[in-house]
């Protein structure tokens, strides 16, 4: 039997709105706390370079705090790397990050920074962080994650979702048929499999399907259908499409 799906509820853009106004509220750490009593099964949050969404304080509080893992986003700086091994997340997502980018654009070049990334992995397995890679679903960068010794990848989910959305159905499903190679690559060099990026019921339904996968990460759309139905409902409807999906394993 197919194991029941992961759910890690980013709460960045519940501090995207605090921060466009300033003050304390809305508290991001609060939204952590009730997507946890609603059913998710971790928190993630995304600390970027120019503290424009989740901030330090914030981060201590979520580590401080949380009854469910931390999974802690983060770039491979030194600043950041010194924060996580003070904080001991559960775990460390390394992603790439562009100051320009309203959000993260693609997988982390692992493939062209695998020297530079193997004292980062090492230094944060040491902290006790469980490291995972930010990548393309693709062979290469899948490769050099088992080779740095991850033993979690998050595939990239943006460029499918973008494609769903846009009606196109043959890049659409050259896109779906990428990621589950990708995750069945994974899987087999003995690496756990998480997606995230753009993920919304439909599409989260239809990724489900691919067993490989152990955890989704979503954020965006779950704070966007929050402001509409509440952040309870929104991740109870999250979590429904998803073990509709993997019923179907």
């Amino acid at each position: 039997m197919t194991s029941r799906l992961r759910l890690g509820v980013n709460i960045d853009h519940v501090a995207t709105v605090r921060n466009a106004r300033g003050g304390a509220l809305p508290d991001p750490v609060r939204a952590a706390h009730q997507a946890v009593a609603a059913g998710a099964d971790g928190i993630t949050a995304h600390l970027r370079e120019d503290r424009r969404h989740i901030r330090d304080a914030d981060m201590a509080r979520l580590a401080a705090e949380l009854t469910k893992p931390l999974n802690f986003e983060m770039a491979t700086t030194p600043e950041m790397l010194a924060l996580a091994e003070r904080l001991k997340p559960h775990a460390a997502c390394l992603v790439p990050e562009k100051r320009e980018e309203r959000t993260t654009e693609g997988g982390l070049d692992v493939v062209g920074q695998e020297a530079a990334l193997v004292p980062v992995v090492a230094r944060l397995t040491a902290a006790g962080c469980r490291v995972s890679l930010f990548i393309e679903a693709d062979a290469a960068p899948i490769r050099v994650a088992a080779k740095l010794g991850a033993p979690v990848v998050e595939l990239h989910t943006g460029s499918w979702c973008e494609a769903v959305v846009a009606g196109e159905a043959e890049k659409a499903q050259a896109e779906f048929r990428r990621l589950a190679e990708g995750a069945a690559l994974a899987a087999s060099l003995g690496i756990e499999v998480h997606a995230g990026h753009g993920l919304d019921y439909d599409t989260a339904r239809l990724l489900a399907a691919v067993p490989e996968f152990v955890e989704f990460n979503i954020g965006h759309f779950l704070i966007g259908e929050a402001i509409f139905i509440g952040l309870d409902a929104a991740i109870n409807r999250m979590r429904q499409a998803m073990d509709e999906g993997r019923a179907a394993v």
